[in-house]
């Protein structure tokens, strides 16, 4: 095995920020002067205690969360919040409607409709998942429990470029895989929630946003873990949290800050995303799946046209130091998730690889 850092271009889990990594290691046998790691204290101590509402602050803070919205730190990572959210919200209308935009919204509505009546308001599936619907292509039904999308679609690389209009329907969104990348106005959203292990943290987590006025509605068959309200009540430690990914995400919080906050990470995005697309839109090898008005900032999918050749692609970049390029098994190809930790010289030097490889295979 190598001693040396690789640029890690997985989708998730992902890489986490150096810096992060060196100061957790640092703090591993001893955190804050305790004589102990985080890993072994417990949740119900003074200095844990401090520690995790000093993360519920900045995490505040970093996403200019509104006192109207409570922050959740639930376990199960996002897939539990495929059935937590219809247990807790549907019961309002008995029916909800989703936007079917790749696997994992696809999943959602799937579980959704165990609990009620799951309406599809718009879909990207006629076409492989390779655009996001438009506007005028969403259709509400009459009176739902809550509108339903994922604002980035790992597999597929394809992002929504606006907010849905939804009026007094609660907009619920996953974004698993672009939270903490951009600003966003949380006060235009019932819940937005996302599993931690892209932009935030290891995995072991989702951070679930939740406008106060939507607690309380859950179905009497609700897991009692699973209720936002009493998870809001006993403040996410009804038992014992998910500890050290919360502090872990404490540690990625401070990185954001001292990197521009979420502007900083937006500015870095467009970066990373624009070198990669502008490469591939002149490429003769190579070609973008996503359409362009609907690619992911977050995960860049392509494709040569010839499976043997994207497997000596994947190959050969690994030898580089560039690993984990290979396409989820739905689509093959590839994937380059470029999420808030990975440098802007990592994608420089895969877009230099991606030159190589083309003059080599002409």
């Amino acid at each position: 095995m190598s001693s040396e850092r690789v640029y890690n271009f997985s989708a998730g889990p992902s890489m986490l920020p150096l810096s992060v990594l060196r100061r957790a290691a640092a703090e591993m046998e001893n955190y804050g002067g305790s004589g102990m790691s985080v890993m072994e204290m417990s949740h119900r101590s003074k200095v844990y205690m401090d520690l995790f509402q000093r993360v519920k602050s900045d995490l505040r803070e970093v996403m200019g969360i509104p006192e109207s919205h409570e922050i959740l730190f639930m376990q199960g990572g996002a897939t539990l919040q495929f059935a937590a959210i219809p247990m807790n919200l549907m019961g309002r209308t008995g029916s909800a409607d989703y936007a079917k935009t790749g696997v994992f919204s696809k999943k959602a509505a799937a579980e959704a409709q165990k609990y009620g009546e799951v309406r599809i308001a718009a879909s990207g599936e006629a076409t492989g998942f390779d655009r996001i619907p438009e506007k005028s292509e969403i259709t509400l039904s009459e009176n739902p429990g809550y509108f339903y999308y994922c604002s980035n679609n790992t597999i597929f690389g394809t992002e929504w470029n606006y907010v849905p209009e939804t009026g007094s329907v609660p907009l619920v969104c996953d974004m698993s895989s672009d939270m903490l990348s951009f600003p966003v106005d949380i006060s235009r959203y019932g819940i937005v929630y996302g599993g931690v292990q892209k932009n935030m943290a290891p995995a072991g987590m989702a951070v679930v946003i939740i406008d106060r006025k939507l607690l309380g509605g859950e179905a009497a068959y609700t897991p009692t873990l699973m209720s936002y309200e009493v998870m809001a009540k006993n403040d996410s430690m009804l038992n014992t949290p998910p500890c050290y990914t919360i502090y872990m995400l404490g540690l990625v919080l401070d990185w954001v800050r001292e990197h521009g906050g979420l502007s900083g990470m937006n500015e870095l995005r467009e970066v990373r995303s624009s070198m990669l697309y502008d490469f591939l839109d002149g490429s003769r090898l190579f070609k973008p799946f996503a359409k362009k008005d609907s690619r992911s900032k977050m995960n860049v999918t392509f494709r040569t046209g010839s499976e043997e050749l994207d497997a000596e692609f994947v190959k050969s970049a690994a030898a580089q130091g560039l690993v984990n390029l290979k396409g989820h098994r739905l689509t093959g190809g590839m994937r380059a998730s470029i999420y808030n930790a990975m440098p802007v010289e990592g994608v420089e030097k895969l877009v230099a690889f991606m030159e190589e490889f083309e003059r080599s295979h002409r």
